[in-house]
């Protein structure tokens, strides 16, 4: 089976230390794409020949698993479904390869523009959230004036699972390429298996990378999803889904789940 990397060979590589000091992007524009596994070798050998890939000892692709936190209303999911302007996402963040854990919020800044915060995080609770970690998701979403959240209790939501390689592009933005999604329902043991699609995911600040023009030329543009708002709409289709139902028609259309899990999926195009 041909890898990720396999496509990327060509490119030098850079450490984390370097891509954090000119590419941290904490505040950033994402911009996400769902690209058909077969013409992802084709695009990628296409990137910008000044592009390096993230190297962490011998490793170039890494595994990643978060686990999405919401309240019992699902406050987080509806505020993203919604539209609303001050919506959030609480979350851990295990990179599985070196048992390094974060808890993350994530809040909306000025133009849209994302605004993550984090602190260490036990990868052993990355299933739970400490008092600590809780503490610290009341103070950002307080300062980031989000009505009502003070104390609310979060339970595990979604885990979300896959591979990643990350890429520096001249100009200091990142291109990330999710492969081998699944999605996961911690409560009820559901999972999803998203085979035969990879996400490409530009973040840069307000200018488009390189990468973003090369999917352009190939007639490839941003789409709406999230890992937490697909995934939870995925595998609880009662849900409103308005801004993922191009997504899940197009590209997760025929899965369903059948014993607690779900059948693999092919994606329509």
């Amino acid at each position: 089976m041909t890898s990720t990397l396999d496509h990327l060979d060509h490119l030098g590589p850079i450490s984390l230390a370097e891509l954090d000091a000119r590419a941290s992007l904490q505040t950033r524009v994402d911009r996400k794409y769902v690209v058909p596994a077969d013409a992802l070798g084709p695009l990628l050998r296409q990137i910008h020949p000044g592009a390096r890939v993230l190297q962490i000892g011998a490793d170039r692709e890494f595994a990643y698993e978060s686990v999405y936190f919401d309240t019992p209303e699902l406050t987080s999911y509806l505020g993203a479904a919604r539209r609303r302007r001050r919506r959030f996402k609480v979350r851990t963040r295990t990179y599985v390869d070196s048992r390094q854990s974060w808890v993350e919020v994530k809040t909306r800044g000025p133009r849209g523009a994302t605004v993550k915060t984090r602190m260490p995080h036990d990868p052993d609770q990355r299933g739970a959230l400490t008092p600590e970690s809780l503490l610290f998701a009341d103070s950002v979403l307080e300062l980031a004036a989000i009505p009502g959240m003070g104390g609310a209790p979060f339970l595990p939501t979604l885990v979300s699972r896959y591979r990643r390689v990350t890429l520096h592009l001249p100009g200091d933005s990142r291109t990330t390429i999710d492969t081998g999604l699944v999605w996961a329902d911690p409560a009820s043991g559901a999972d999803l298996d998203l085979r035969g699609v990879a996400i490409i995911e530009s973040k840069t600040g307000s200018t488009p990378s390189s990468t973003d023009r090369l999917l352009w030329r190939h007639g490839l543009r941003p789409v709406r999803i999230s890992k937490y708002g697909t995934g939870m709409a995925a595998l609880h289709p009662e849900l409103p889904a308005t801004p993922w139902r191009r997504v899940l028609d197009r590209h997760v259309q025929g899965g369903h789940v059948q014993g607690g899990h779900v059948t693999a999926i092919t994606p329509t195009a």
